[in-house]
């Protein structure tokens, strides 16, 4: 299969086949890469990165991943770039994809983040990767689900939860959970979604998981009760997420204090939102944390939890943010 030159700003833009290569690719790569064995796949080529927030596991897996595969990336952030002074999305891929072989960006602006990065791809004349934005993040995505594959196997029917959890930090994108309600359920997963009433996902996104369900085999559930949401699990993901899609994407923009400050006269309300032990022992036996890090300690999760080698399993999953990266650059660029 030729995926050179994919854009990869979703998962759903891509197919079930093609997803299955990724995945395929990803483990041989985790295993030459335990073995020490040379996987020069790039050798010689160019990755800019543009990051308009921070990263961790991010910037590392890309910038590391180039380096293993034989190339270089390049760590740009839009205040040491012409961005900074207003060059279009259009001008800076135009000009990086002459330069290089592959553009990754970070920008999960509300209502800004998506649609800068699809009018990268727009003008590109190489592949374009959502590095996260205000809608998905799709290699974390891919990490998560590489996880579950490997704890659980790929028959993955069973019951997956991604859990709204306070935290105190900043309003975090609605991303990370949207792109696992788009995904897992194609993988045949049973996703319970809980969160208050005033975190929903969008609703669009909503709808076309539902029908991502109807084709994939899985199914998409919702409530918000934390303690229901546990009960019986093999999967937990305690992730917080900002009430973003309580608001149309104009009403959020044209009214963006207003409703800054009432997201967080809502989140107070639910302090008691935490995956604790009690929870834990709500799920099934053999239950596993997942996270996509960080995680916001004692607000989203206890450190008894989190620090329990028979339950969590998020280095694990950081770490395949590595091998999944690599996946996705080997094959695309």
């Amino acid at each position: 299969m030729n995926l050179k030159g994919k854009h990869f700003l979703t998962t759903d833009d891509w197919t079930r086949e093609e997803l299955d290569v990724v995945f395929q690719r990803a483990a041989e790569l985790k295993e030459q890469f335990y073995k020490e064995e040379p996987h020069l796949h790039l050798p010689w080529k160019t990755l800019f990165m543009i990051f308009f927030e921070q990263s961790t596991r991010t910037r590392n897996s890309m910038e590391a991943g180039m380096t293993q595969l034989g190339g270089h990336a390049h760590d740009l952030t839009a205040d040491k770039m012409q961005l900074s002074h207003g060059e279009s999305a259009k001008d800076t891929a135009i000009i990086l994809s002459r330069m290089g072989h592959g553009i990754a960006s970070r920008n999960c602006f509300y209502g800004i983040g998506k649609d800068y990065l699809a009018e990268m791809a727009k003008h590109s004349t190489k592949p374009v990767m959502s590095l996260q934005d205000d809608i998905y993040h799709p290699f974390q995505g891919l990490a998560d689900l590489m996880t579950i594959f490997e704890k659980f196997g790929t028959n993955t029917k069973g019951l997956k939860v991604t859990v709204w959890a306070y935290a105190d930090t900043h309003s975090k994108p609605l991303s990370v959970p949207q792109t696992q309600a788009l995904l897992f359920p194609r993988y045949g997963i049973d996703l319970t979604i809980a969160n208050p009433k005033e975190f929903p996902l969008s609703q669009d996104i909503i709808e076309r998981a539902e029908k991502n369900a109807e084709v994939g085999g899985g199914s998409l559930n919702f409530t918000n009760d934390m303690d229901e949401a546990f009960e019986g699990a093999h999967i937990v993901i305690p992730k917080n997420w900002g009430g973003f899609g309580h608001y149309s994407v104009q009403d959020y923009l044209d009214n963006e204090d207003q409703c800054k400050v009432e997201m967080k006269e809502n989140l107070e309300k639910y302090h008691d939102w935490i995956c604790d032990r009690r929870r834990i022992n709500l799920a099934d036996k053999d239950v596993k944390l997942m996270h996509a890090l960080p995680a916001d300690r004692g607000h989203e999760v206890t450190d008894e939890v989190i620090d329990d080698e028979n339950i969590s399993v998020v280095f694990d999953e950081a770490e395949n943010r590595l091998h999944t990266a690599k996946a996705i650059m080997s094959l695309t660029m």
